[in-house]
């Protein structure tokens, strides 16, 4: 490991592991919550090759490492044996932000993230082999079939097992523990049981809550369900399985920790989790299919309104599982099901949203996840578009759900029908061919909502998706001008040729202040580079020069961009606004972005951070300007946006 020894010696001089309560890093320092910052040695580590200096801040102990701090990060936490709850998320545990729905998309979005780029590569897979058996170039019982279907369809079925891994990542726990919760869900010889037809008896039998118990677990009732592809009875077990694991951490003698604290998380939450968790979640589905059925009776259009929008909901919470059985029962017993027909219009509302995304983002990883999930969405695999794009972005999400909703209304007004359960997405739409008869008005009709669903979502998302959240400016609206696709609405005029790879443009408006003049002595005594501060009188940050996004902290409070010709540039917003752990910060790129001057890169609610007790001054940093010969630094007080800032040759 690159900084291995200097990860352990920073260690020793802070005291050792034994002194340190928690440890997690900004955009360019290591933060100490030490026992006893007594046992520092402060002075050693100042005059530790690969320490700029060290600081002691609101109850922390920093020390700065500069641009490579994420590095060092990760040599500490292995090294010092930091589990993933030292992290800054699980100083968050009694302090969420934000509101219900806010905490839950931001939730999911960052279990999700880490699998995005796999989980559109699997639903490809799964559409096109769809795709070659629907053109005959395949046979769903050949060999080549079944391994281009094992490999597209493995991450769904096991998707459990991810899930426990990046879930309890985020919530600060060991992530093989999560790993382990959810290969027990999917584990084959407790799967099977739930298609087993002999049970040992039914609890609620004759209710709407009639289930089979094929096994027991110390004489108490096990109500098995299908958790392949499932996500929300993961993320709650190890929601608390981390809980779990922090107090048998906090109360088991270290020299048995290692094994003892996995082995009683386990015992306890894999039982809950098949005890508890599965039961309700099969409870409310059976409840839900038995509505559904009950609702459709009363009306098929208001059906239509509330299982098509709803649809993308349910699959997340795994309660679609109770519809399923509904429509394979009636299909035999009635030869046709109307139930699942309703959610046909779905994934093309969903494709076109993710569509109008592709057109509108400024943001390349986004505009990069969308294609596949566009192809996946059509093919009826919906994962990768609802996790990677729609629902981080909250907007696209719901108007998928309000056109999937009139799309199955429309469904329901045609009185289209299933009579085979087999395909998805556009594979679904043969099965509401009837067996005698041919084509209808219920086929044409379920064609028609298709296409309708596909366009409403494209063009509401593309107009009102806010998929760049940037909101229009008081000039923008009084000049009938869109700050989305004008930069000229904040003064700043887009990049032209005659903008040299040496110079550096204010950022933000505001007055000019001396690097020397702020309060952090990290930037005073230029620890991290030269360059020059502004006390912002307005909180949106524009690119300064043409580059590439290399860093950006979750917290949005600082972004690190590289230009073309080798300049590094800091933009630092406040001091130790870190500590608010994005509140108040909202970013409009992300790391690895392209970006061009002018272009807005975060957004920060001024007065609200300095309610909060902190100051505004935003550091403009030239990182490596030690590499440059000369730095001419602005002389106007006052600075607008685009103005010259910083010349370097």
């Amino acid at each position: 490991m690159k900084y291995e020894n200097l990860a352990k010696q920073i260690i020793d001089l802070v005291g050792g592991t034994d002194n340190v309560n928690s440890v997690y890093h900004c955009i360019t320092r290591l933060r100490f919550k030490l026992k006893d910052e007594s046992k520092a040695d402060t002075d050693a580590l100042k005059n530790l090759d690969g320490v700029v200096t060290v600081q002691k801040s609101g109850g922390q102990y920093q020390v700065v490492i500069g641009n490579h701090v994420a590095d060092v990060y990760k040599a500490v936490e292995s090294v010092g044996g930091f589990s993933a709850n030292s992290d800054q998320n699980a100083e968050q545990d009694d302090e969420e932000k934000g509101n219900l729905f806010d905490r839950f998309i931001d939730l999911i979005s960052g279990i999700f993230t880490p699998i995005l780029g796999v989980l559109a590569a699997s639903g490809m897979i799964k559409g096109f082999n769809a795709l070659f058996v629907a053109v005959d170039w395949l046979d769903d019982t050949g060999g080549t079939y079944q391994l281009l279907n094992a490999t597209g369809d493995a991450l769904f079925y096991f998707l459990p097992i991810l899930l426990g891994y990046t879930a309890m990542k985020k919530f600060g726990g060991a992530p093989f523990i999560g790993m382990v919760i959810g290969m027990a869900l999917v584990y084959p010889d407790i799967a099977s049981l739930t298609d087993a037809d002999d049970p040992l008896y039914t609890l609620f039998e004759g209710t709407v809550f009639a289930s089979p118990v094929q096994i027991e677990f110390f004489g108490i009732p096990v109500i098995l369900m299908t958790y392949s592809t499932s996500v929300i009875p993961i993320i709650i077990s190890t929601f608390f399985a981390a809980k779990l694991e922090k107090f048998f951490t906090r109360v088991i003698p270290a020299v048995v920790r290692m094994f003892l604290v996995p082995m009683f998380t386990l015992l306890i939450i894999i039982p809950l989790t098949f005890l508890a968790i599965g039961p309700i979640a099969t409870w409310v589905s059976q409840l839900l299919g038995e509505a559904t059925t009950s609702l459709y009776a009363l009306s098929p259009i208001i059906a239509g309104l509330f299982l098509g929008g709803f649809w993308l909901v349910f699959v997340m919470f795994g309660l679609h599982w109770g519809l399923v059985p509904i429509a394979i029962n009636n299909i035999a017993s009635q030869g046709q099901d109307p139930i699942l027909a309703l959610i046909f219009v779905h994934s093309f509302a969903l494709a076109g949203a993710i569509l109008a995304v592709w057109f509108r983002t400024k943001n390349q990883n986004t505009k990069t996840i969308s294609v596949p999930a566009i192809i996946s969405a059509i093919f009826g695999v919906t994962e990768p578009g609802m996790y990677g794009v729609a629902l981080p972005l909250k907007r696209p999400f719901i108007i998928t759900i309000i056109t999937s909703a009139l799309g199955g209304a429309a469904l329901g007004f045609f009185g289209t029908t299933g009579y085979v359960v087999g395909g998805l997405g556009i594979f679904q739409l043969p099965s509401f061919i009837p067996n005698e008869g041919g084509i209808d008005m219920s086929v044409i009709g379920a064609a028609l909502s298709a296409v309708g669903g596909f366009v409403l979502a494209f063009v509401l998302t593309y107009l009102f998706g806010a998929v760049n959240k940037i909101e229009n400016t008081v000039e923008a609206t009084e000049t009938g001008t869109d700050t989305e696709t004008d930069n000229t609405t904040s003064g700043v005029a887009p990049s032209t040729t005659d903008v040299t790879k040496g110079k550096v443009l204010s950022p933000i408006k505001g007055r000019t202040v001396s690097l020397e003049d702020v309060s952090d002595p990290v930037f005073a005594q230029g620890a991290m580079g030269d360059g020059i501060a502004i006390h912002p009188s307005e909180g949106e940050i524009l690119s300064p020069v043409d580059g590439v996004v290399e860093t950006l902290f979750e917290t949005k409070h600082a972004i690190g961009l590289k230009t073309e010709g080798g300049l590094e540039v800091l933009v630092h917003i406040g001091l130790d606004t870190v500590n608010l752990e994005g509140e108040h910060f909202e970013a409009h790129v992300a790391q690895g972005d392209n970006v061009s001057i002018g272009q807005p890169l975060i957004t920060v609610e001024i007065d609200k951070v300095k309610e909060a007790g902190y100051d505004i001054v935003t550091p403009v940093i030239i990182t490596n300007a030690a590499e440059t010969a000369t730095m001419k630094k602005t002389d106007t007080k006052e600075v607008a946006q685009g103005d010259m800032l910083l010349e370097l040759s």
